[in-house]
């Protein structure tokens, strides 16, 4: 028997592999509404078709990036999605204004995606993955329950 292949990963990564891997019935990933709060600053609600409701604040969305340049960095420094950089201990720090969205633009009929006000713009935020990882109360509880 051959042991090429075989990849030991951590119990986190196992529960996220688990968790990404379920599905998800497809009125559970289909949005109702979207509201993109551009003007105001506050972020993204969507209203999905199986009566749940879910919000991102912008920072939240921004430091969640699913593009693959973030993905990467989030990975290889151990935050999770929405988990924002630390900071850098500096005395004086530099001002850096709150993550928004300069452009919003549906994707097919599938996703999302911002361009931000930092000059980012390849995330595209799929239904599913915003689903997967809502920040209401109700998801925090059940994501922290599979842990």
């Amino acid at each position: 028997m051959s042991h090429e292949g075989i990849r030991f990963v951590s119990k986190e990564e196992a529960r996220r592999t688990v968790q990404q891997d379920r599905t998800l019935p497809p009125e559970a990933t289909q949005p109702a509404k979207v509201r993109v709060n551009k003007t105001e600053g506050t972020g993204m609600e969507i209203d999905w078709k199986d009566g749940h409701h879910s919000s991102w604040t912008f920072a939240w969305l921004r430091n969640a990036c699913p593009c693959a340049t973030c993905h990467e960095e989030r990975e290889a420094s151990g935050r999770q999605p929405g988990e924002p950089r630390p900071k850098a201990n500096n005395p004086l720090p530099m001002y850096e204004p709150p993550p928004r969205p300069t452009l919003v633009a549906p994707v097919g009929r599938y996703a999302i995606s911002f361009t931000w006000n930092d000059g980012h713009s390849s995330g595209i935020y799929s239904w599913d993955f915003l689903r997967r990882h809502c920040t209401c109360d109700e998801c925090k509880l059940h994501h922290s329950q599979q842990s």
